[in-house]
Order: C-alpha cells, then sequence, then structure tokens
C-alpha cells in the first residue's frame, strides 16, 4: 500500500498531466535498483478537519537514498497524490531526518519537488516543519551539493528552500515558483498574470535568475541533475571525481586566432573559445537563459574539473552589470566552497553605466562578485584574451586581488579605460586648441596606446604572469592548474565575514 500509492486514479491524473509520479522520478534519478527507502510506513498523528480519517502511508513525501554513477545521493520526492505534497508535521520531520543523514554521510542532496505548500489542517506546525528544511539547508550550504528539481507547484514559504540551495531546476509548463500567486497578485494589485507567466520556469531561468535550468519534460531534466552530480564533489571535503577523457593535455588549440577577432570592437561567441579549450569541447553552462553577457561552466581540462567564468562579447560587449555580477559571484562562492579550482576569461570593457544601474545598486551588486573572487581560496587562473578595462579588469579576478596566475595573449589590452576614452580626457585642451581635432585626437589616442596599451605593459609591471601564444592556451591553463592542485590557503580567524547582498 505504501509503494502503490493511494489510488490508481491519482496516479493516472498525475500521468495526464505530463508528470511521473515520485517514486518514478527516484527511479529516472537515480541508478537503477539502488533506491533505498526510510519511513515509508509513516504516518501523520494530527487530527480535525477529517484527518483522523485520512492517514496515508508516506504522508505524502518518499524519502531515502541510492547512488547516481555508483555515488551515494539522497533524495526526497513530495507525492502529489497525497494530500497534493502539502507538507504537514509528519512530512517535514521526514525530510529533516534524510537531510541530517546526507550532512552526516557527507553525500549530495536532491529534492523533487511537487508540493501544495504548506498543509493547512495542520496549521503552524507545518509552517515549524519548513523553519526546520531553511535551518538544515543553511547549514548544509558549502557543506553537500543541494540541489532543487521543480516538478509542479511551489508556493509561498516553500519557495525558500528551494532559493537557499545550490541549483534550481524547472519544467516548462508544470513547474512555477512563487512567493504570492495569480489570485493574490490580482487582488492586492489589479495585475493579471498567468501562474507560468508570474513563476514559470522560462521567468525564472531568463528573468528572475532564480532558476540555473530549464527543460521541456521531466526526463530530459533528471538526466541533467544525474550528469551534474558527475562533475561535482560528494562534499566539502572531496573533491570532485577526475574522469579520464583521453584529450591530450598538450593539445595545441591553433583554431583560437581565428575564434577571436583582431579588432577589440567586434563580438564574437566565448562558448566557442571554452569548447576549443576544455577536454573534448564538452562544458556544462550554468543559468544560460539570465545575465548572458557573462558566461560560467564546469568543464574537465585534463580530466579534472574546473569552474569557468568568462565575459560573453556577443552579449552587450561583454560588460559587466548587475545581474552578471550576481550570477559569476554566486558561481564563484559554490566553487570555492566545493574546491574546484576557478578559470577566468576576460574580455571586458567595463561597467554597465546608466541611471537605472546606479540607482538599483550597481556598486553594491559589482561589489559581490569582488567579495567572492578575494574571499576564494580554490587555484585561480585568469587569461585577458583583449580587453580588461577599469574596475573590471580588477573585478573578474587580477592579481592585485589574489589570482594565483595571470596569462595574457598578444591581444590584451588593460588600462583603465579605451584609448578614445582616455584620449579625450588626457588631452582634452590639446584637441580642443589644435586647427583639425580629429587628426590631433587620432594622433594622441595612438599615443596613449603606444605608452600604456601594447601587450606586455601589464607583464613588464608583474601583473601579467606571461604573454602566451593562443595556440598554447589549454596547454598552459593545464600546466597552470596542475602546478596548483595541492595549493593551501589560510584563512584568518573569524566567525563569517559580512559579504555584500
Amino acid at each position: 500500500m505504501a509503494i502503490a500509492g493511494p489510488d490508481p486514479k491519482a496516479t493516472e491524473r498525475q500521468h495526464a498531466k505530463g508528470k511521473l509520479t515520485a517514486r518514478e522520478r527516484i527511479e529516472a534519478l537515480l541508478d537503477e535498483g539502488s533506491f533505498q527507502e526510510i519511513e515509508a510506513l509513516r504516518r501523520h498523528r494530527a487530527t480535525g478537519f477529517g484527518l483522523e480519517h485520512k492517514k496515508p502511508y508516506t504522508d505524502g513525501v518518499v524519502t531515502g537514498w541510492g547512488t547516481v554513477h555508483g555515488r551515494t545521493v539522497f533524495v526526497y520526492a513530495h507525492d502529489f497524490r497525497i494530500f497534493g505534497g502539502a507538507l504537514g508535521e509528519a512530512h517535514a520531520q521526514k525530510i529533516h531526518k534524510v537531510m541530517d543523514l546526507a550532512v552526516a554521510a557527507g553525500a549530495p542532496l536532491v529534492s523533487l519537488n511537487d508540493g501544495a505548500g504548506a498543509r493547512i489542517q495542520e496549521g503552524v506546525t507545518a509552517l515549524a516543519g519548513y523553519g526546520g528544511i531553511f535551518q538544515r539547508n543553511t547549514k548544509a550550504s558549502g557543506v553537500i551539493p543541494q540541489i532543487s528539481v521543480m516538478l509542479g507547484p511551489c508556493a509561498g514559504g516553500a519557495a525558500y528552500s528551494p532559493a537557499l540551495t545550490d541549483f534550481v531546476f524547472m519544467v516548462r509548463e508544470t513547474s512555477q515558483m512563487f512567493i504570492t500567486g495569480p489570485d493574490v497578485v490580482r487582488a492586492v494589485t489589479g495585475e493579471e498574470i498567468t501562474q507560468n507567466g508570474l513563476g514559470g520556469a522560462d521567468v525564472h531561468a531568463s528573468v528572475s535568475g532564480v532558476a540555473a535550468f530549464a527543460y521541456d519534460d521531466e526526463q530530459s531534466c533528471l538526466e541533467d541533475v544525474r550528469f551534474l552530480l558527475s562533475l561535482l564533489p560528494s562534499n566539502n571535503r572531496e573533491t570532485a571525481p577526475r574522469e579520464e577523457t583521453g584529450d591530450p593535455a598538450g593539445r595545441r588549440t591553433e583554431a583560437l586566432v581565428n575564434l577571436v577577432p583582431a579588432n577589440p570592437n567586434q563580438s564574437y561567441d566565448i562558448r566557442k573559445v571554452v569548447e576549443e579549450i576544455a577536454d573534448d569541447g564538452e562544458y556544462f553552462e550554468i543559468q544560460p537563459g539570465w545575465a548572458q553577457n557573462v558566461v560560467v561552466a564546469l568543464a574537465r581540462f585534463d580530466g579534472h574539473v574546473t569552474g569557468i567564468v568568462a565575459n560573453q562579447p556577443s552579449s552587450m560587449a561583454g560588460v559587466l552589470d548587475i545581474h552578471a555580477s550576481e550570477k559569476a559571484a554566486r558561481f564563484v562562492q559554490f566553487c570555492d566552497a566545493f574546491s574546484i579550482p576557478l578559470v577566468t576569461l576576460v574580455d571586458v570593457p567595463g561597467f554597465l553605466p546608466g541611471v537605472d544601474q546606479e540607482h538599483n545598486g550597481i556598486i553594491r551588486h559589482g561589489a559581490k562578485l569582488l567579495y567572492a573572487y578575494c574571499n576564494a581560496t580554490v587555484p585561480r587562473i585568469q587569461l585577458i584574451l583583449r580587453k580588461a578595462y577599469g574596475g573590471a579588469y580588477i573585478v573578474m579576478d587580477s592579481r592585485s586581488i589574489g589570482a594565483d596566475v595571470s596569462l595574457a595573449w598578444p591581444s590584451n589590452e588593460i588600462a583603465v579605460m579605451g584609448a578614445e576614452g582616455a584620449a579625450n580626457v588626457i588631452f582634452r585642451r590639446e584637441i580642443a586648441a589644435a586647427e583639425d581635432p580629429d587628426l590631433e585626437r587620432a594622433q594622441k589616442i595612438k599615443e596613449y596606446q603606444t605608452e600604456l596599451m601594447h601587450p606586455y605593459y601589464a607583464a613588464e609591471r608583474g601583473l601579467v604572469d606571461d604573454v602566451i601564444d593562443p595556440a598554447e592556451t589549454r596547454s598552459a591553463l593545464i600546466g597552470a592548474l596542475a602546478m596548483l592542485r595541492s595549493k593551501y590557503a589560510d584563512m584568518p580567524s573569524r566567525k563569517h565575514g559580512n559579504p555584500p547582498v
């Protein structure tokens, strides 16, 4: 009875919505035959509102552990067929137990969310159950990887547990997340909006940044959860598993010469660069639909998992703005928490100017990325491809904020600002007084470039360790990562820092 579920018709209704049942989802996530369930016979003890006459086994959540690619993973899955997956006291206690086990065992935790929020009939005890989940999410943060998979509605306070985890996966049309639903929005503000329009997968994957990934179906979503787990360590005391890819560490990357235009104002797709330098051209991009002016991804270099942060010249010329800063900062913090080395690919013209950015706190949000890098103790390698201007150069893991190794291509331009802007500021009087201001401006721009922006200027001052041939990029990165593999960094004695939020 506990395994079969409450009613065959409830299963049919779940399938009719294009949704799997809780146990079917667990089977798709875990290695075949590996699931070990706990507390399958658990029932609630609540009374009132007819609950005393309805006490189904599992109480609407399936909990336990199994393996993914042979490594232990803990999981809980809401069963929408029972109380609509709503959380009550017993339901919450089951989740608390599996979360505690995951931390004790040092293994990732995956939540398969498909629930209607707090069980109204149980009142404050249901709310307290959510509080216990939130507290455990926070304590487990940076200790074990936590992944939330949204496979149905998630409203009210229930949306905060996924927000506290490392990665959020969503499925289009069937999963939604919002604090207040469309009915409340309509009553309070008069705005008309659908559930998907308010908190659907595409909204959170491209507008709010809450979701890292959005999929068309549950099966492909769960397959990518399995793939992500293969790239992550089990806990913060281990390193991510190495995989022999067969891609030679010394492979030359001749294609990079043509992939990146010499003209600093011409755009290109930084993903092509990542494909060229990563093992077998494979990488797993995080939050690809949000803040597209920066790319963050996990890839392998000589089989070792590495985090990549890269400016994206094909989107907003690669400038840093509020969202890009937040996206990159969150990724840097995650990699640092789980001992994943960082490679930063720099081609940035600066921070995005504008009243909107300033009034919405670009200083505060940009400082999040600065803090994340400065606080990171993992191996950190910076590679400057072309432009690296102003504060954005500093923030993108420069030597001055602690990068272990800084490399640059011959096309690098490191300066306070672009040559045209610099010449207009420094030589404005000479240009204004000249008989031919345009000719004078062109000469001053060339003078500035010659004096302060030549490829070896930063290297001569020890701010770049080497100017390398683009064809040697992969081997140079792998060599530096190998050298830094045993890096150890002492941290100051403190309870914790106070990062900008």
